[in-house]
């Protein structure tokens, strides 16, 4: 999936056209483009990778409520563990997103359905109604889409994510996360696979191959309340509070490149 020049129409390159969001978005590309050119990242690229992996994990166990002392044999602790699982899959999973998002969204949720050790079905989206319990809606978003939506509408990502497009590729990641976590399809780990699903999207589309940068942690540096708040926007489907959600997405991957650092 890689953006070209196209005369249809092309949803992604509409909401990249909302006020404020290109410039935005070559910000934060241009952060990303910095620690992807430093010789000192390169030199420890490895390195780099596996502390992105750990940090990145953290910081979307962190969003999920997962913030303090934890005991590894509790909520929090196996949330931190599902983060981790979910977080080290994506390397695997990169080329596979290019042509099957939906492949990858299932294996991400059952890799971490096997960590939380829940009941729920892996790589499955929800069929029946479900209450806005903490495993659902860990972050109290509200506004959770109907199960008999939830197919139809991954099928629409799917679709449009094969598809080529003008929108850079920043936008084509805070798409699959706004609509994840609008949808939350899974009964448990949704946010914890949108927020892995960045990573894929950034990798797949050349933005940051080698996964050197931290966008979850920008994602937590802005704060629980920004965060919802952005989920909240985009779902609204306002195009104002749209393009403020997209806004806030880019600052977060260019304060997750700012992170970066060698030592």
């Amino acid at each position: 999936m890689r953006p070209v020049q196209r005369t249809e129409s092309d949803p992604l390159a509409s909401l990249a056209a909302l006020p404020g969001v290109a410039d935005e978005m070559t910000a934060a590309r241009e952060a990303i483009d910095a620690v992807m050119w430093d010789r000192r990242v390169r030199a420890a690229s490895l390195e780099i990778a596996r502390q992105s992996e750990l940090r990145g994990a953290s910081a979307s166990a962190a969003l999920e409520g997962a913030d303090l002392a934890i005991v590894e044999d509790s909520p929090m602790g196996r949330t931190l563990l599902a983060a981790q699982a979910v977080t080290e899959q994506v390397r695997h999973e990169v080329r596979t997103w290019e042509h099957a998002p939906l492949q990858v969204l299932a294996t991400l949720h059952a890799v971490a359905v096997r960590a939380l050790g829940h009941d729920d079905e892996p790589g499955r989206p929800r069929t029946v109604a479900v209450d806005l319990d903490p495993g659902v809606d860990p972050l109290r978003i509200g506004m959770l889409a109907p199960a008999d939506v939830v197919a139809d509408r991954l099928q629409a990502l799917a679709r449009v994510l094969v598809q080529p497009t003008r929108a850079p590729g920043l936008v084509v990641a805070a798409v699959v996360h706004g609509e994840l976590l609008a949808l939350r399809p899974f009964r448990v780990g949704s946010g914890l696979v949108a927020r892995a699903a960045v990573r894929c999207v950034l990798a797949s589309l050349g933005v940051d191959p080698s996964a050197f940068t931290i966008p979850e942690e920008g994602m937590l540096a802005a704060g629980r309340p920004a965060y919802v708040r952005g989920v909240q926007d985009f779902a609204s489907g306002d195009p104002e509070r749209m393009a403020s959600s997209l806004i806030g997405f880019a600052r977060s991957c260019a304060q997750g490149a700012a992170v970066v650092s060698v030592d």
